[in-house]
């Protein structure tokens, strides 16, 4: 069964990056899932593309409740995930990456739990770290390696979509402590600390937010610096698996002896 779990855009992803790859679906309660599985010098890696295979779900309608608990079927106890970003500070340039330790949820419409009462019971998750430190670690040392500019540490403001933030809006979340902002980090998050399950997510920065950037926003400019750090994004994703331990010492999985859910 495979240990680490990738979530990512659709440019994340190679074929070449895994062996002897093979595509599964799960049936969760939640709807299905198309997961692809292969292997990474001896690790077993499943990968799934959030937004799908043509990046056609905008951020606002991805079945993040079904994504995460796949990955729980499938036996994921790490979650390393990718996610285009825009820069409220000057200091966070585009090309750069920020690895999140905190985040403030401006979404409005996503189920973000798995525990709403009935048979699931009731359920309050801490959030102090929703980060894991550990994997934050690992690949800030495989990016380290390779002379990369990565910000250990900031915090993700999460906005519903699709439009992108308002100046005033904008302005507001810098004012709350926010570093960069994106559409997708919440509540896959969440849902995944629910789980028991380590996620870190690397954010990669594509823009200066509205009222800081000189021009209007565009998604054309968010692809293109992405396609110019696809190279670089892959390899910081699979060189810190090198780094990731078997024994966990954070505290993510603590959730499971509330839960009572079995660790896969």
């Amino acid at each position: 069964m495979p240990k680490i779990g990738i979530i990512g855009g659709t440019g994340v992803y190679n074929p070449k990056l895994l062996d002897n790859v093979r595509e599964t679906i799960k049936v969760t309660p939640y709807g299905e899932v198309k997961a692809l599985i292969g292997s990474y010098k001896g690790e077993e890696i499943v990968f799934i593309p959030r937004h799908g295979a043509e990046h056609s779900i905008p951020p606002h309608l991805i079945n993040y409740r079904a994504n995460i608990m796949a990955l729980k079927q499938l036996g994921v106890k790490t979650i390393i995930a990718t996610a285009a970003v825009g820069s409220l500070h000057f200091d966070r340039k585009p090309g750069e990456y920020v690895l999140a330790d905190q985040f403030i949820d401006f979404t409005k419409m996503r189920k973000n739990s798995f525990f709403e009462g009935g048979e699931e019971g009731v359920i309050h998750c801490d959030m102090t770290v929703p980060y894991c430190p550990e994997i934050r670690a690992a690949i800030k040392k495989a990016g380290d390696e390779r002379g990369l500019k990565i910000h250990n540490g900031g915090t993700y403001v999460c906005t519903e979509g699709p439009r992108f933030e308002t100046a005033a809006e904008i302005e507001m979340f810098k004012l709350l402590g926010g570093q960069v902002i994106g559409m997708t980090s919440v509540p896959e998050v969440c849902l995944a600390r629910e789980m028991g399950i380590c996620y870190a997510n690397i954010s990669i920065i594509t823009n200066h937010a509205a009222g800081i950037s000189p021009h209007i926003l565009n998604h054309t400019e968010v692809v293109e610096v992405m396609r110019n750090s696809i190279h670089d994004v892959r390899y910081l994703i699979m060189e810190s698996i090198k780094y990731l331990s078997d024994t966990r010492t954070c505290d993510c999985v603590e959730i499971l002896k509330e839960t009572r859910i079995n660790e896969a």
